[in-house]
């Protein structure tokens, strides 16, 4: 991970964007870079990831933690798999690029591999 990317404070100094579209998910300092191992499935639209199907997962580590849905500028949610809704983009519906636990309600996950910086 670039460290430029991280300002003194632990927030992302740039503005998260969705790698295909570019629409904006979060602006400039308001999600603070966190570790935890997370499984999300391979990239796809957002009806495929809803199916429940068992697509192929990747093991993410870096992720941008967001409290508050309101934070975010533009992201989209999959319908409930499991206690999980996955994040996608808003505008293109590619995803997952994040994720969300029903059971910890406060905490949003933004894969850093998932998006690109501005």
């Amino acid at each position: 991970m670039e460290q430029e990317l991280v300002s003194a404070e632990g927030k992302n100094s740039r503005a998260v964007l969705c790698q295909r579209c570019s629409c904006r998910v979060l602006s400039a300092g308001v999600a603070t870079l966190t570790k935890r191992e997370l499984h999300l499935p391979s990239m796809r639209k957002k009806s495929s990831l809803a199916e429940g199907s068992s697509p192929d997962s990747e093991l993410l580590v870096e992720h941008w933690l967001v409290h508050d849905m309101f934070t975010f500028e533009n992201v989209g949610f999959t319908k409930d798999v499991g206690s999980i809704k996955y994040l996608v983009c808003a505008d293109c519906e590619v995803g997952p690029i994040g994720w969300h636990s029903l059971e910890e309600k406060s905490n949003f996950y933004v894969a850093l591999e998932r998006v690109r910086h501005e």
